[in-house]
């Protein structure tokens, strides 16, 4: 009896001595690590997104859960960045977004105000900022063209909830002109981008399928962001936007197992 348990704990022993090598060893892909960077390009749109639309009583259960659910994922992959890049440079951007996305729950947890709001828009402009560069570098340190796709597919996501923050921001009362003009050169970049991604040789039947979805819901939706001064229908903008992004998302997921072949 003693010899089988000191047996047992003896294969045991062994077993995790072996099998920690491989878990140390199973480290995310370059193509995997732009994907995660480029998650954050629109976590940091979607996060400000949501914090406009409950802050106009706009489908708060979810609008809320979404803005929360947001700025934890945000938190999550940023570890996984810090842990995994080991570039100087990128190490020193990360930590410039660790100090901005900082600031962020206290500003989701306090009254909404217009005040407040000036302040959501600044920081997702910046943790944007910060995170294409992010994107930008592991695509550049990469050494291949592979990520480039990657890139395209995941800013996408991104640009629906941009879209999608600077609509509702205009009609919570951010008015300017400068405004319009930025929601109306990410609906060109957004068109551009979906042309060259249909048009890429190695689409497989699945992805074809979904960019053919997302194709069809922004027919619908893209006249809101058009006439944007007119407002109105924001339920019908935050739900496309989000099956859009949605949409996007698996595309880039499938292309990010179609290159790790």
């Amino acid at each position: 009896m003693t010899f089988t348990i000191k047996t047992s704990f003896l294969f045991f022993f062994l077993s995790i001595v072996l099998i920690q090598p491989l878990f140390a060893a199973a480290k995310p892909s370059t193509a995997a690590l732009v994907d995660i960077a480029g998650k954050q390009r629109m976590l940091s749109q979607k996060i400000a997104k949501s914090y406009f639309f409950y802050g106009q009583g706009i489908r708060p259960e979810k609008t809320n859960k979404q803005m929360l659910d947001s700025l934890t994922l945000f938190n999550k992959n940023h570890e996984i960045l810090k842990a995994n890049i080991k570039n100087s440079d990128i190490h020193d951007m990360l930590l410039y977004i660790e100090l901005s996305k900082d600031e962020l729950p206290a500003i989701i947890k306090a009254p909404y105000s217009k005040k407040n709001g000036t302040l959501m828009l600044d920081y997702s402009e910046t943790l944007l900022e910060a995170s294409n560069d992010i994107v930008k570098r592991l695509e550049a340190s990469s050494g291949t063209k592979k990520e480039k796709i990657i890139n395209l597919s995941g800013r996408q996501r991104m640009l629906t909830q941009r879209i999608a923050k600077y609509y509702i921001a205009y009609q919570a009362g951010f008015k300017d002109k400068n405004l319009v003009k930025h929601l109306k050169d990410a609906m060109k970049e957004f068109e551009t981008a979906h042309k060259l991604l249909g048009e890429y040789k190695k689409n497989t039947p699945e992805i074809n399928e979904e960019l053919n979805k997302v194709a069809r819901l922004w027919n619908v939706v893209n006249k809101f962001f058009s006439k944007v001064e007119k407002g109105g229908l924001p339920v019908i903008v935050l739900s496309t936007t989000d099956k859009m992004m949605a949409s996007m998302n698996r595309v880039t997921e499938m292309y990010v197992s179609l290159l790790n072949k």
